[in-house]
């Protein structure tokens, strides 16, 4: 009983050292004369697969150059919708057992709920939210969303979230920056805090939330290419 549990401690540890790691990584991009290329390339993979989410650059480097502070948000909510698409079409050829296999069961059967109460404006919500985009955005495709439906919400809320945080900066970037100067560690603490209880919070509701038998699946939610032809 020890042992697998020791296991499971050391093995959360290195994937949380892991993703400290790629974290200062991609903040560490801002300062490089491709800065700009780098947010929309990491805005892009973050909506299907990279696990850091763009904010850690587009913060560091809007600060940096807070004229274009709204440019950086347009650049990681293009990057983020095209990569959400990659995501919707990773996961209408993928299927469920490629949502299975990269995400718990309790939250795929949240985000399937979601759909059910939401529809696509369950992906703007994601969009916008410290919630993963990158399992809506696969599950989107897993669950045979509207396409055209599903682009407009993620625009919304991926553009709602990212022109914000411009806005902010643009408005209160001095002020900001003079914070974080004397204040940095207090502020990576205080995002890291929110960044994991979010997901508490999401693991929480979806624990709640969860019937006591599995329901099963819809058809169309099977597999992707099985979706009806419009």
């Amino acid at each position: 009983m020890l042992v697998p549990l020791l296991h499971c401690v050391f093995r959360g540890r290195r994937n949380v050292e892991l993703l400290r790691e790629l974290a200062s990584w991609t903040a560490g991009l801002a300062q490089t004369p491709y800065a700009a290329v780098a947010l929309f390339a990491i805005a892009f993979a973050e909506s299907s697969f990279f696990p850091v989410p763009p904010d850690v650059l587009m913060i560091p480097l809007a600060l940096g150059h807070i004229p274009y502070a709204l440019l950086f948000a347009a650049i990681a909510t293009a990057g983020s919708i095209l990569g959400g698409m990659l995501g919707y079409l990773i996961g209408n050829q993928g299927g469920r057992p490629l949502l299975v296999r990269f995400f718990k069961p309790h939250k795929i059967a949240l985000v399937e709920r979601q759909y059910q109460r939401y529809d696509v404006w369950a992906v703007g919500l994601a969009a916008f939210t410290p919630i993963p985009y990158k399992l809506f955005s696969i599950s989107a495709g897993v669950f045979c969303l509207d396409f055209k439906r599903f682009v407009l919400a993620s625009a919304l809320g991926r553009g709602g979230r990212f022109f914000l945080v411009g806005l902010v900066i643009t408005i209160f970037g001095e002020p900001v920056r003079a914070f974080l100067d004397t204040y940095f560690e207090l502020a990576v603490v205080a995002f890291a805090v929110l960044f994991v209880g979010s997901f508490l919070v999401l693991n929480l509701l979806a624990r709640r939330r969860a019937p006591a038998g599995d329901r099963p699946a819809p058809p169309a939610a099977q597999i992707g290419p099985a979706c009806p032809e419009e």
